[in-house]
Formats: C-alpha cells, sequence, structure tokens
C-alpha cells in the first residue's frame, strides 16, 4: 500500500442541533465563520494535503453543501458580465483545484463509525484521511498536512490529539499513549467518552485521522455502543490490536465549531486575521471593549 493520501471522508450526514434554528433548514456545515462556510475551511486543509478525492458523506436537507462545491453558472455569467473578477475569482475557488467531489447518503444516523463505513465504496484498498468540519484548526502547515507529511514515512493509521482539561474527557474519544510526552508515539487503547476519574489520559483525538482500509473489516463487525450508535472508537480500540496507530500531536489552534462557544471563538479570532475587515473589526473590539469597560 502507497503511503500516498488520495482520499478524504468529511461525514456530514449529523442534524446540527446545537444550532437550531439556524440548522433548521441548513446544514450546520455551511454555517460561515466571516465569509467563509466551516466546510470548506476542511475541504482546504484536505486539498493543502494533497488530497484530491473529496467524499461527503450526506443526509437529507445537504443539498446546499453540494451545491456550493458545484459550478454556478449564473452567478459566474453575472459576475463575468459586470467585470467583477475578484468576484469571479473567489467563486471560482470555492473548490480546490485538482479536486474532485464524490457524494454518498449514510441512510441512517448511526454514528461516525457508520458514516465512514459508508465512505467503503469510494476508497477501494486505499489509505484516507477523515476530516470532521466542527473542528477548525488554524495552523501552518495545515494539520492534515502535518500528518500526511508523517503518514508519508510510516505508513500506519494515526489520530490527531490534544491535550484536554480533565473534567471535559467525557467529550472526547480518549488515548493512553506509550511516550506520553511525545510528538509522535504509538497508541495503547483508547475508549469512547470515558468519566474524568476513568479516563487514561487527558489526550484528545480531535476530528483529524489518517486510517489504512483495514479500518472497514472492524467497522464492518461492530456492535451499536453509547446512543445506539457505531463507534469509530471502537472499530480503532479493535485496529490496534492488528496494527500499529500512532497518536500525533499537532501544532495549531482548535476551534470546536460544534459549540455554540467555540464557533463564536472562532469567528472572533479568524475574523481580525481576515485581509478585507480585521483591522476595521480590531478596531471595533477595542472601542467596544472600552465603553463596556
Amino acid at each position: 500500500m502507497a503511503n500516498k493520501l488520495r482520499k478524504a471522508v468529511f461525514p456530514v450526514a449529523g442534524l446540527g442541533s446545537r444550532f437550531l434554528p439556524a440548522t433548521k433548514a441548513s446544514p450546520k456545515e455551511m454555517l460561515s465563520i466571516v465569509d467563509k462556510p466551516i466546510i470548506q475551511y476542511a475541504v482546504e486543509e484536505a486539498a493543502a494535503a494533497g488530497i484530491t478525492d473529496l467524499i461527503f458523506i450526506t443526509g437529507r436537507h445537504k443539498r446546499s453543501i453540494e451545491d456550493h462545491f458545484d459550478k454556478a453558472y449564473e452567478l459566474e455569467s453575472e459576475l463575468e458580465a459586470k467585470g467583477k473578477q475578484a468576484l469571479l475569482d473567489v467563486v471560482r475557488s470555492v473548490l480546490p483545484a485538482g479536486c474532485r467531489c464524490i457524494y454518498i447518503r449514510q441512510p441512517e444516523p448511526l454514528g461516525l463509525g457508520h458514516a465512514v463505513l459508508c465512505a467503503q465504496p469510494a476508497i477501494d484498498d486505499e489509505p484516507f484521511a477523515v476530516l470532521l468540519a466542527d473542528d477548525i484548526i488554524a495552523a501552518n502547515p495545515p494539520v492534515m498536512a502535518q500528518m500526511a507529511r508523517r503518514f508519508a514515512s510510516e505508513g500506519c493509521s494515526m489520530l490527531g490529539v490534544q491535550e484536554v482539561p480533565r473534567e471535559q474527557t467525557s467529550s472526547y474519544g480518549i488515548v493512553s499513549v506509550e511516550q506520553p510526552g511525545a510528538a509522535s508515539t504509538r497508541v495503547l487503547g483508547i475508549v469512547e467518552k470515558p468519566a474524568p476519574k476513568d479516563a487514561p489520559s487527558t489526550l484528545a483525538v480531535v476530528g483529524r485521522y489518517i486510517l489504512t482500509p483495514a479500518i472497514f473489516e472492524h467497522l464492518a463487525r461492530a456492535k451499536p455502543g453509547r446512543g445506539g450508535e457505531i463507534q469509530l472508537t471502537d472499530a480503532i480500540a479493535g485496529l490496534l490490536g492488528k496494527e500499529r496507530v500512532l497518536a500525533e500531536r499537532f501544532t495549531g489552534r482548535r476551534y470546536d465549531c460544534g459549540s455554540k462557544l467555540g464557533f463564536l471563538e472562532a469567528t472572533v479570532e479568524l475574523g481580525l486575521r481576515h485581509p478585507e475587515v480585521g483591522a476595521d473589526f480590531a478596531a471595533y473590539l477595542r472601542r467596544l471593549c472600552a465603553t463596556s469597560g
């Protein structure tokens, strides 16, 4: 198996209930940070790692994701006719050059593990990445590029991890590792959302994976776990007995855009870095702090 990543899976079938009513008719993944939908951040990160096949695991009411990455003939014609070349370039760059989109419907909301299993027909016998769009990670180089570089030399499954407060372990898959302080180290065990007193560590898996196709065997055999869902964590636990899996500490600032607070943090911090409005936004925040202090 070549140690080259060409494919990435984006599980986007979730209901986004934390953001109701905004997500009643519009996908959570299409909520924007300044002027870019959450899903586009993940797609751009995958493309920066050299990935070309973008596999979206979708559900009902997700058509706008497909439309977003499709060619918009009418819009492009209008912008071209009005001489708005800068905006035309923006529209045409939504789908990174050299990338193609594949859409697979997840018929039932049976969890992350099931969503990844749905991608199997498009993966064949290749390694692949999984990116959870809820986690926007500002990093240079992008996190998946960091992981892909390690994968090129190691050739095994990898989990993006970071330390979290112990009181938050019940929100994550938590790993135990061979060398707790190392930037890259072998995973010894993984457990889904343990109570703080039961967590084997505070090293959490956060939305970035590189997996070998051997994972599908374990997903196909997996029994529904917490919430009646097929957990990717359980399949990874099975994979540990068959092959090496690495925990990769990435460098970068992660925003949990699956929560309202994380979404607001991303909006503020990425807004401050925005080339068009960042300086004016910073001035506004200074005035706001001065008047409200």
